[in-house]
């Protein structure tokens, strides 16, 4: 288990969070449910920005990333913060639009963005856009000339690194549906042809090279590549880039395998890329860019686990022991998806020794529905309150209503205080858009 101030195991024997005995919480809340530790978000948020304020002399902004967790409580809390936001759909504009964030401090992503989510980004006066092609370029330019506007834009460049992460989350190989090649050239034409056009004001470049990495050198390799092309398109063409975006990915605790990492660990990584960027304007006499970052999982991930109830239990002899929850690949697909590793407790037993290993199965009608496998916990009896950890980022963002299952509400934790940030779902809200014609009547 992944120890910080507050996630605990009380004098009960319970899990607790944020002060709140996690045993409470499932008796008020039911479950499944997903909990939010407000603590844990805010010192992630103020750890990013003031790395930033010491070593950068504030010259940047912190851009939570939106689709780790996207819902109006989070924007609350990082227009609080003072931080930014990244988006990358209508869906997540009207979010935030909702929340009353400050919209110079959004960027809006995304490989596709459609042609009403471009006019709505620019109704809504989003900072900046991030283009990821040329096709998107053009569309943009013809919209803000529309509006009688300037666009501020950031393209999206590519380096080639390939880090050390699941190949589905690696977004900057050559071989990727994100960004423009830097070593193809694509990067340097892109550049040329945004600078050509009138409605857009190009500001410089955006790099993200995937998620979950631990390796330092990963972001100090990218961040030497970005500066150099950088350096490179200022002699050719005059232009300099007076932004940079490094993206985010920095890797969180989810089992043993992974590092356990501090609010220190995260600021050195930060550091790490700052003295690079740093060293490389000194090299090149360039003018310290604007710098930005995208964290998202490293703020919300483990400031969140999800408490479900154990239902049947089923043992295989001498193959396998299922634990059944009431939840499942609808409220957390990642298992399915990337056989994502989980670290799992009885939060009513949480002293007991681990005694055996056990798969955690889910209720939907798939074989391949488990959201853990081989995880060492207490024999478990049915009625138990068992808890996931780090599950903050990518379960309520990639939940769904498989199986017309409900997905489950979201809580917020603070000094043994619980609130719903995303209240449940009931049978009426599945039913809710569906129509039967007069003809099937």
């Amino acid at each position: 288990m992944n120890e910080r101030d507050t996630l605990k195991i009380n004098n009960e024997g319970h899990l607790e969070i944020g002060g709140m005995d996690t045993v409470a919480l499932a008796e008020a809340f039911g479950t499944p449910l997903y909990v939010y530790d407000e603590v844990y978000i805010r010192n992630m948020m103020r750890t990013y920005k003031n790395t930033i304020i010491k070593e950068y002399s504030g010259n940047g902004l912190v851009l939570y990333a939106s689709k780790a967790f996207s819902c109006m409580a989070m924007y609350t809390i990082a227009k609080d913060e003072g931080i930014g936001i990244d988006v990358v759909s209508g869906g997540e504009i009207y979010t935030a639009a909702k929340s009353g964030f400050p919209f110079d401090r959004v960027y809006m992503h995304g490989n596709n963005k459609t042609y009403a989510e471009l006019e709505y980004a620019l109704d809504c006066k989003v900072g900046t856009i991030v283009v990821d092609s040329l096709g998107e370029a053009e569309t943009l330019n013809e919209i803000a000339g529309e509006r009688g506007i300037k666009q501020a834009v950031l393209i999206r460049i590519n380096p080639g690194i390939e880090a050390h992460t699941h190949a589905f989350v690696q977004t900057a190989r050559t071989d990727s549906k994100f960004g423009f090649s830097i070593s193809g050239g694509a990067a340097e034409e892109m550049t040329k042809q945004v600078l050509a056009k009138e409605n857009l004001i190009l500001k410089g470049y955006h790099c993200h090279i995937g998620s979950q990495i631990f390796e330092k050198q990963s972001f100090v390799l990218a961040a030497e590549k970005v500066m150099n092309f950088i350096a490179e398109i200022r002699n050719k063409t005059g232009f300099e880039a007076t932004e940079v975006n490094m993206g985010g990915g920095f890797g969180v605790w989810y089992t043993d395998e992974d590092a356990s990492l501090s609010a220190t660990d995260y600021a050195e990584y930060l550091k790490a890329l700052i003295y690079t960027i740093k060293d490389k304007c000194q090299e090149y006499g360039l003018k310290e860019p604007f710098l930005l970052i995208e964290p998202g999982r490293s703020i919300v991930a483990e400031a969140g686990i999800t408490l479900y109830r154990v239902g049947r239990i089923k043992e295989i002899p001498g193959i396998r022991k299922y634990v059944a929850i009431d939840g499942g690949m609808f409220e957390n697909p990642r298992y399915a998806l990337y056989q994502s590793k989980y670290t799992a407790l009885l939060a009513n037993r949480a002293k007991e020794p681990c005694t055996e290993k056990v798969s955690i199965a889910g209720k939907c009608c798939e074989s391949g529905d488990l959201i853990a496998v081989d995880v060492s916990m207490p024999e478990a009896r049915e009625g138990d309150i068992l808890a996931v950890l780090t599950t903050g980022a990518y379960h309520y963002s990639m939940a769904s209503n498989y199986n017309r299952n409900l997905v489950p509400p979201s809580v917020i934790v603070k000094d043994g205080r619980a609130d719903y940030i995303i209240k449940p779902q009931t049978y009426e809200d599945l039913i809710r858009n569906d129509l039967i014609p007069e003809r099937l009547k």
